[in-house]
C-alpha cells in the first residue's frame, strides 16, 4: 500500500503533537526527531532529510506558531507545506501549445529495462485519448521485439495507432516517418517508447542523446520503479545529467510502502514527479499531485482524488435523481444494487478507504476484505430478487425471504438482517437528508455499508 510505513509514523506522532496545549522549542525538536526517523526509514537520503527537517524547525519556531491556540495543528500545517514544496507545488502533465499547431507535442520515453515503460507509453497514450488527443504511438525499442509487439498489442486494446518498425530500420527512421505520419494526420501527441538501458554508461546513452538532439522532443520523461527507492532516485540523476528530463513517471506505488523516490526525486534532480502508475491495467495512471500525497502522508485522506473517481462513475444527472428518490422517500433496492455497480467501478474497497481521512469521524466500516465479502452477499441478495421484489421490498414476506436465501446462497436470517437495515437506512437517509453536509449521513451510510 503507498507510502502505509510513512503514513503509520506520521500518524501517530502528529496525534501527539496535535494534543499539545503549548509548543515549545524543546517539543518540536523532540517531533522532528521523529519526523527524521521516519523520513529515514522511507528510505529518504540523508542530505533530504537534514534540509527537510531544517525547513520545518524554521517555519515553527516562531511566535506565530508558539503563541497559536492551536499550536499541534499549526505544526501540521507547516510540515504538510514542507512535504509539497519537497515533492513540487503543484501538478503539471505533458503541456500542449495554447494555439493549434501543424507539429505533435513529442514525448519521450527513457528508462532501464523492466521499470514497465512500454505499458507506461500505453497508459498515457489512454490518459490523454480520453482528454480529446489524437496521439500516436512509437515502437521505437528496437533492441527487444517483443516490446514493440507489446505495444502493437496495448494500442490495440487502447484504440491508439502503433507506428511499428520495417524491416531494416533503424530506430531514428522509424521516429522519422512517425513524424512526418503525425503531421499528416493532425496528431497531437506523438509517444516514443525508446529502448530500456541495461545501464546507465556512456555507450546505452548515446542514442538517447542522438535522438534528443535530431528530434528536440517537447517532454523526456524518466520511467522509474518506485519500489526501487534510493536506487531510483540515483538512476534519475544519472538520466538527468546525460540527456535532460523534463519529468519523471514512478510506476509501482501501489506496492511502495515507505515511499522514498516520491519524496527523493524531484528534490535531488529538479525533475517534477509528472505522473504515477498505480496498478498493472492501462487505466491504472494518475496525474501526480504533491498536495494530495502530503495529505495522504499525514493521515488526511485524499477526499479530492475520491471526488474525481466518484464523477468518473457518477453523471450529475444519476446523483440529483438519487438524491431526489431519498427526499421523496422514493429509494428502492434496484437503486441500491446500481450504487453498488457504480462503486465497483471506482476500484476496489481498499484503494477507496485508503482515501478516506483517518480519525476524521468516518465511521468504522471494517476491513477491505470485510466490506468487499459484505457487498458480494448484499449484490446476491439483491439480484436473486424478482424486478417488482427490488421495486416495492415492502412486499417480500415470509416465502419470498426463503426462496431469496437459496438463490443467493444465503440464510433466510441474513435476508431478515440486510432487509431490516435496508428499511432503517432509509428512513435515516430520509431523515437527514434535509440537513445537508456528509456529517448528517454518517449513520445511515455505516448501515449502508454493513448490509450483509
Amino acid at each position: 500500500m503507498m507510502l502505509e510505513n510513512l503514513s503509520k509514523r506520521f500518524e501517530t506522532l502528529l496525534n501527539k503533537i496535535r494534543g499539545r496545549g503549548v509548543l515549545t522549542e524543546q517539543n518540536i525538536d523532540e517531533a522532528l526527531r521523529e519526523v527524521r526517523l521516519a523520513l529515514l526509514e522511507a528510505d529518504v537520503h540523508f542530505k533530504i532529510v537534514k534540509s527537510f527537517i531544517d525547513d520545518v524547525r524554521k517555519a515553527a519556531v516562531g511566535k506565530e506558531v508558539l503563541a497559536s491556540l492551536t499550536p499541534g495543528q499549526a505544526l501540521v500545517k507547516i510540515v504538510w507545506q514542507e512535504l509539497c514544496q519537497l515533492m513540487g507545488t503543484e501538478s503539471s502533465g505533458i503541456s500542449f501549445p495554447v494555439a493549434p499547431s501543424a507539429n505533435p507535442t513529442k514525448v519521450m520515453l527513457v528508462g532501464l529495462q523492466g521499470n514497465g515503460k512500454t505499458t507506461t507509453a500505453a497508459k498515457l497514450a489512454r490518459f490523454y485519448k480520453q482528454k480529446g488527443k489524437q496521439v500516436l504511438l512509437v515502437a521505437a525499442d528496437l533492441k527487444r521485439p517483443a516490446a514493440c509487439e507489446q505495444l502493437q498489442t496495448l494500442g490495440n486494446e487502447i484504440g491508439v495507432p502503433v507506428m511499428m518498425p520495417r524491416l531494416g530500420e533503424d530506430v531514428f527512421s522509424v521516429i522519422y516517418t512517425a513524424l512526418e505520419t503525425a503531421k499528416q494526420q493532425a496528431i497531437d501527441l506523438l509517444i516514443i517508447d525508446t529502448a530500456g538501458r541495461v545501464a546507465v554508461d556512456e555507450a546505452e546513452m548515446e542514442e538517447i542523446r542522438q535522438m534528443k538532439s535530431r528530434f528536440s522532443p517537447e517532454e523526456v520523461l524518466l520511467v522509474s520503479d518506485a519500489m526501487a527507492g534510493q536506487n531510483a532516485v540515483s538512476v534519475a540523476t544519472h538520466f538527468h545529467e546525460t540527456v535532460g528530463l523534463t519529468g519523471v513517471i514512478l510506476t509501482k506505488t501501489e506496492g511502495d510502502a515507505r515511499g522514498g523516490a516520491i519524496l527523493s526525486v524531484r528534490a535531488v534532480t529538479g525533475a517534477p514527479i509528472k505522473f504515477i502508475g498505480t496498478g498493472e491495467k492501462v487505466d491504472a495512471l494518475a496525474l501526480f499531485h504533491p498536495d494530495r500525497i502530503a495529505s495522504k502522508i499525514l493521515g488526511m485522506g485524499d477526499i479530492l482524488s475520491l471526488v474525481e473517481m466518484a464523477e468518473k462513475s457518477f453523471s450529475l444527472e444519476q446523483a440529483t435523481e438519487l438524491q431526489e428518490k431519498v427526499r421523496t422517500d422514493q429509494l428502492t433496492l434496484e437503486d441500491f444494487r446500481d450504487q453498488l455497480k457504480q462503486i465497483k467501478k471506482m476500484g476496489s474497497m481498499t484503494k477507496i478507504l485508503e482515501m478516506l481521512p483517518k480519525g476524521a469521524g468516518i465511521p468504522n466500516l471494517g476491513s477491505p476484505d470485510q466490506i468487499e465479502k459484505e457487498l458480494r452477499y448484499t449484490e446476491a441478495i439483491i439480484s436473486s430478487m424478482t424486478s417488482i421484489e427490488r421495486n416495492n421490498p415492502d412486499i417480500i414476506n415470509g416465502s419470498r425471504r426463503i426462496r431469496i436465501a437459496n438463490g443467493s446462497g444465503t440464510s433466510v436470517q441474513e435476508v431478515n438482517r440486510f432487509l431490516k437495515k435496508f428499511f432503517d437506512a432509509k428512513k435515516m437517509f430520509k431523515a437527514m437528508s434535509a440537513r445537508g453536509g456528509f456529517s448528517g449521513f454518517k449513520k445511515p451510510l455505516k448501515q449502508m455499508f454493513s448490509l450483509g
